[in-house]
């Protein structure tokens, strides 16, 4: 690192070193605060963004994290202040948090730029807080630390081990397929969420938090360590820390995001069977750093690396095992060819020596190379003419039979019709029917719900059928699991050729050949595309009606246009 700079080249001493009137107020009002000149002047000054709040179960325990935070940069020299920022709660935000994934981000940004602070410690882990929180900070590049949340202790029925999400969806299954009663659910109601903290298996907070440890913008293996777990605290204060650090060494966040932090953060996501979710992210994230990341680059990175972490839903074990197998630190060891090592961290000068002494200590948990969980990454990009732009289906965790499949489409207009007709007898499904939803992408859903894991009928469920070809412009949750193509790219709501599918269309998917077609000639297609009509704007007002005209396609990650592209926004004038 650099040299340490003098307290003068803070940038809060804008707001508190100058001798004019403003620098007066600024101090006036601090001691209104309680805080003595001697705790916070000359000193580095910290935000702590907190997305804690009495309704998120997945941060709810943040309150506390945050004061071992302030504990760890208190110890340091810095000066703490605690800023309250939008709770993004994937359990209970409709129509999705992912509606709101920009706004956390706009919000991030703009509080880092309008207030006196030096650098950033970050609290999230529920799915789109971590990407909201990094690309605000990386928008406003100043130093940061990210603090994971934590998954939630393993849950527990009778003598099963449980995975949320990914058990919800099987139990509830079995409930459907009249397997199980009501009682039993009632267990598993109690049983299945133990602790705070965020999905403990492989979904897209647990995807999304290790992506931001591979990036380097967490202290070494904060992102597997259980939400109630004392190390928890200790990585929280650890941060601390490490942020007073960075800002003296005005290590900022741009030194941290760069092309080779992107490419091993693609790496590490496609080998541990991650989430899809975390192909819209980082898109997104990386275009926030100045950095090009497609699609392709997804795809290509998935061809040459396997997966080794054995975690739901795509293995068996959940991340409690994988923390004691080595977390981060020993998966990313059996990775290093493919890694730039020479890159720098928040707590390191380089990658390499942050993964010095990294050992694994459950070969069943995080697998040798020669021993995978699968061959290629868990994550494949179609192409074909029903998704021009792009489509992705996380293949190792659906049956292998429906990889390659042709069948006969049966549409939705919207997820409303789906859950009113989907038990319908005179549908008449087979399990080679593939289930086509539209108009749940970016503007059609809006915010892309996690509709992608379209329920199979009843009365196939009680037949034993488990798995069917589901295709959708909708995303679904890290923790599910199906043959799901999703995110399909241009979405119906913008006239994509997913708004010309009809039912009794044949839809080829061929996964091997990265390949999803629909069997109707272009001549009968562009015939329907001049007949489609389309939808009418809901949103007259408000912030949807910013979301509506403003949202990406997921193939370039959902953010806001005003917000991806390039250029400078200025430091506000302090003085």
């Amino acid at each position: 690192m650099t040299g340490r700079i003098a307290p003068e080249k803070l940038r809060s001493h804008q707001w508190y070193g100058t001798d004019g009137l403003r620098s007066f107020s600024h101090r006036a009002r601090t001691r209104q605060l309680g805080y003595l000149p001697e705790e916070h002047l000359g000193k580095p000054v910290v935000a702590i963004l907190n997305t804690w709040s009495d309704i998120n179960p997945c941060h709810v325990h943040l309150r506390d994290r945050a004061q071992a935070v302030k504990r760890g940069v208190w110890q340091a020299g810095g000066f703490p202040l605690e800023f309250p920022v939008s709770t993004l709660s994937e359990t209970f935000q409709k129509p999705t948090p992912m509606l709101y994934r920009n706004m956390l981000a706009m919000e991030t940004e703009e509080l880092l730029r309008s207030y006196p602070v030096d650098g950033a410690v970050l609290l999230g882990g529920c799915d789109k807080s971590t990407p909201a929180l990094l690309m605000g900070a990386a928008s406003v590049d100043l130093p940061a630390v990210f603090v994971p949340a934590g998954p939630m202790l393993p849950g527990h029925w009778r003598d099963e081990v449980l995975g949320s999400g990914t058990d919800m969806w099987k139990y509830w299954d079995d409930k459907r397929a009249g397997l199980i009663g009501d009682c039993e659910m009632a267990e598993l109601e109690n049983g299945l969420a133990r602790s705070p903290g965020h999905c403990m298996t492989m979904g897209t907070a647990s995807t999304l938090t290790a992506a931001a440890e591979a990036l380097g913008v967490t202290v070494p293996g904060a992102s597997s360590i259980p939400a109630v777990d004392s190390g928890h605290d200790r990585m929280a204060a650890r941060s601390g820390l490490a942020i007073i650090e960075l800002v003296w060494r005005q290590r900022k966040l741009s030194e941290i995001l760069t092309a080779q932090a992107y490419q091993d953060a693609v790496a590490t996501v496609l080998a541990l069977g991650g989430s899809t979710n975390a192909v819209i992210h980082l898109i997104a994230m990386a275009g926030r750093s100045g950095v090009r990341l497609s699609l392709d680059d997804f795809d290509r990175v998935a061809r040459t690396v396997p997966v080794l972490a054995n975690l739901r839903p795509g293995g068996k074990y959940l991340m409690e095992d994988f923390h004691f197998a080595g977390g981060l630190p020993g998966f990313l060891a059996r990775l290093t060819d493919v890694l730039h090592l020479d890159r720098p961290t928040v707590t390191h000068d380089t990658l390499r020596a942050q993964l010095d002494g990294a050992l694994v200590h459950n070969s069943d948990v995080i697998r040798e190379r020669d021993n995978p969980l699968a061959d290629e990454g868990g994550v494949a990009v179609l192409r074909g003419n029903l998704c021009p732009d792009g489509a992705v289906i996380k293949h190792i965790a659906a049956e292998p039979r429906l990889l390659r499949h042709t069948g006969p489409a049966v549409v939705f207009d919207d997820y409303q019709e789906m859950q009113r007709t989907i038990n319908d007898p005179a549908l008449a499904l087979t399990p080679d029917h593939v289930l086509v939803l539209r108009n749940a992408g970016p503007k059609g859903g809006p915010g892309m719900p996690e509709y992608g894991m379209l329920p199979i009928p009843d009365y196939l469920l009680k037949q034993g059928v488990r798995d069917m070809v589901r295709i959708s412009d909708a995303r679904m949750s890290g923790t599910s699991y199906g043959a799901c193509v999703l995110h399909i790219a241009p979405e119906s709501y913008v006239g994509g050729p997913l708004a010309l599918v009809r039912t009794g269309d044949l839809i080829t998917l061929d996964v091997e050949a990265r390949l999803l077609h629909l069997d109707v000639s272009e001549e009968e297609l562009s015939r329907r595309r001049d007949k489609w009509t389309p939808p009418v704007n809901r949103y007259e007002r408000g912030y949807p009606a910013l979301y509506q005209d403003q949202i990406t396609q997921a193939d370039t990650g959902c953010d806001f246009a005003f917000l991806a592209r390039p250029g400078e926004v200025p430091d506000p004038y302090a003085g």
